[in-house]
């Protein structure tokens, strides 16, 4: 592709729950306030995505990739900047891959450089990391975690990162933050290690400024990755996209609804021995002015499910969006969405709750459209 000059390329990695959706909206604020453009790329395996919804209410021009990585939709990368070229011609755009995804470094970092240098500046490649997700995954604390194949996938995300990013620092204190940063630092001593807390707006000015000013490292080498076990660690996690259309001539309590949705999602995992990688709901009104949306936020089995972004007020149409990951079979994430959203109309009288679309399935076999071999 061919722009006026060379718009920065800014990419938000890591797995399913770190946060990064949050980051970007408050990343993509941050340059708006200090006179950018700013084009943002979502990402998923599937179709109707929570983050685009989210990003959209807040104001921001963004453009969704869905039924594949970046990795294995490099064309439709370029085509979706192209896009928002067009439109408001961005300073900077920020993309979110798949939290599922990893070698992003070889299959889009470096063949962007290669093909498209002359038009984008790329950023370090920041990943970020749960912490409570990642002691547990590194055995630093008891707890749910994920099985060995879908593990690999994790650490291979972190290996590949130029700044590792602990995100939501204030869920731990610090004796465990001091404990998990040693351990990043010894497992992946090639990368910087912050820590920032992105919904309490803690550490991350000097970080953004980094993403605005700094370069992605020299070529330090494609990383080796084991795509059969990548591609079964994808296989494990089942993946369920939905909307629902929410009738209820007498008006129901936006918040209350979805929360309820969330609690009867989660006991029927949990009971199951299901671990949610990852479970996001919105629910805006079919009325509803720009920005006027209620949006839930579940990351792990034992999390209380959050309202980060809140309606208060009774609806009678709305549409429900549901993105749900877990490590278990895609159709016991349809059979529990069907059984919650049962229980909720049951217990909200004269409240229709309709599936209108639902897609479920395990990701694909990860195929690159390229992937370029740098020695160290």
């Amino acid at each position: 592709m061919t722009t006026e000059r060379n718009a920065r390329y800014i990419m938000i990695g890591g797995f399913l729950g770190a946060g990064k959706t949050t980051v970007v909206a408050k990343l993509a604020r941050h340059l708006v306030n200090s006179g950018k453009r700013v084009g943002l790329i979502t990402n998923d395996q599937g179709r109707e995505l929570v983050d685009t919804k989210m990003l959209r209410s807040l104001g921001f021009a963004t453009e969704e990739i869905s039924g594949g990585c970046f990795c294995c939709r490099f064309n439709s990368l370029m085509e979706a900047a192209r896009s928002l070229s067009a439109g408001k011609a961005p300073d900077v755009f920020i993309a979110e891959p798949v939290g599922s995804c990893t070698d992003l470094v070889a299959t889009v970092t470096y063949p962007l450089r290669r093909m498209y240098g002359e038009d984008f500046e790329v950023a370090p490649l920041s990943v970020l990391v749960d912490p409570v997700r990642a002691r547990r995954v590194f055995g630093l604390d008891e707890g749910g975690s994920f099985s060995e194949k879908v593990a690999y996938i994790y650490k291979k995300q972190l290996e590949e990162a130029d700044i590792l990013v602990i995100n939501k620092k204030d869920l731990i204190d610090a004796g465990q933050m001091g404990e998990l940063a040693h351990t990043l630092r010894r497992e992946f001593p090639r990368a910087e290690v912050i820590a920032v807390s992105a919904r309490q707006e803690d550490g991350l000015e000097a970080w953004f400024d980094s993403l605005v000013s700094g370069v992605a490292q020299s070529m330090h080498g494609t990383m080796e990755v084991d795509y059969d076990i990548y591609a079964d660690g994808e296989a494990l996690l089942g993946w369920l996209n939905a909307t629902v259309d929410l009738d209820s001539p007498a008006g129901v309590d936006a918040d209350g609804l979805l929360e309820m949705l969330a609690r009867e999602v989660q006991s029927r995992l949990t009971d199951g021995g299901a671990e949610i990688a990852h479970f996001k709901m919105t629910l805006g009104p079919t009325d509803a002015m720009v920005g006027e949306v209620a949006i839930l936020n579940l990351v792990r089995n034992d999390f209380v499910p959050e309202l980060c972004q809140r309606l208060d007020e009774e609806v009678h149409q709305a549409q429900i969006i549901v993105n749900l990951r877990a490590e278990t079979a895609p159709e016991i994430l349809a059979t529990v969405l069907e059984e919650a959203l049962r229980a909720a109309s049951s217990a909200h009288p004269g409240t229709a709750l309709v599936l209108d679309h639902r897609e479920f399935f395990r990701p694909g076999r990860p195929t690159p459209t390229h992937r370029d071999l740098v020695e160290a």
